[in-house]
């Protein structure tokens, strides 16, 4: 049954000052910089976002050795590493893709450099954040596909990764959008042969995945947030490819619905989902859950029922370091199977 929006009263979790006036800030300049035809000022964003969100990226702070490689300068393809430095013992290694809606983001963005630090840290593993090509200017499969060249890349240059990365114990990671990239990008890697690198697991964290229905949380969820409904639809016309068939149903973005894989003929790592109770997208996080576990898939879910979506950008929010601590257990329950 259709739920009316206007009958729905959802109410907003509390935040604290710090994270409610970055959020104004952030959808200030993305509703500035993001409208007109699905276009994307790329300019006047680099310019407006870069006293706010970008880090000078100081290459060791807090335990945690930085630097950066480049693979490709003609499609700005490159990535940064974390390295605990704490320790030489051999660590696992986590492929960290951003999220952004395809649109928006970097490694080199200080939320995600705050994150990704707090990763390795707290995980005490070597991360990899990789710069991938946006849309619009770049649309799908775009990103797929340059995630996956990263792996290649590593794969066949084992010493551009500190001597106690261990390929061998490999996690594909990523938020929102970057969840729907190390989805696909897990997906090739199981229809593909790569030497060093063995998957041992899928994090996914609050992943974007869609389709033309309206779910219950879409229609619920109203309150202003990083990820409007209308933001969430630009997000996907701006990176979906043109076309009559070409619609939220598309199976790069709702990956349960009519064009669905079937990963039960594959060795699909296990995989972690986590959920926000004030997210958006948490109904279809439910359902990519619920298509794993269907289809064999060892997989958990795990929900945080205060946390908005992108909760882990906020330090002053609880949330973001227990998700540290589950993707830890998580790491650590797979590499040692």
């Amino acid at each position: 049954m259709e739920i009316p929006v206007s009958s729905v009263n959802e109410k907003a979790p509390s935040l604290p000052l710090k994270p409610r006036i970055a959020i104004a800030v952030l959808n200030s300049l993305i509703n500035l910089c993001f409208k007109n035809h699905d276009t994307m000022h790329r300019g006047l964003w680099n310019l407006l976002s870069k006293p706010l969100l970008t880090s000078s990226n100081p290459k060791s702070i807090n335990g945690v050795m930085t630097y950066d490689v480049t693979i490709d300068p003609s499609r700005d393809l490159w990535f940064r590493v974390y390295v605990p430095t704490a320790t030489t013992a051999s660590l696992p290694v986590i492929i960290y893709f951003h999220g952004g809606g395809f649109v928006l983001g970097s490694p080199h963005i200080k939320l995600y450099e705050d994150f990704c630090r707090g990763l390795a840290a707290g995980v005490v593993a070597i991360v990899v954040s990789i710069n991938y090509r946006l849309a619009p200017e770049q649309k799908y499969p775009v990103q797929h596909n340059d995630g996956f060249d990263v792996l290649k890349f590593i794969d066949g240059k084992k010493h551009i990764l500190p001597e106690n990365a261990d390929l061998a114990r490999c996690f594909l990671a990523g938020d929102s959008a970057g969840g729907n990239i190390a989805h696909h990008v897990t997906k090739t890697v199981c229809d593909s042969y790569l030497v060093e690198i063995k998957v041992k697991g899928l994090v996914a964290i609050q992943p974007f995945f869609g389709g033309e229905e309206r779910t219950e949380s879409e229609k619920r969820l109203i309150r202003p947030s990083l990820v409007p409904l209308e933001r969430i639809d630009r997000f996907w016309r701006s990176w979906l490819p043109a076309g009559d068939k070409c619609n939220r149903d598309h199976k790069a973005a709702n990956v349960t619905g009519p064009e669905a894989s079937d990963l039960s003929t594959l060795d699909f790592p296990a995989t972690i989902v986590f959920v926000g109770g004030f997210d958006i997208l948490q109904d279809w996080q439910r359902r990519y859950y619920n298509w794993l576990k269907n289809a064999g898939i060892k997989v958990d879910l795990v929900e945080y029922p205060s946390a908005i979506h992108c909760f882990f950008y906020f330090a002053e929010l609880p949330e973001s370091h227990q998700l540290i601590t589950d993707i830890r257990q998580f790491v650590h329950e797979q590499e040692n199977k």
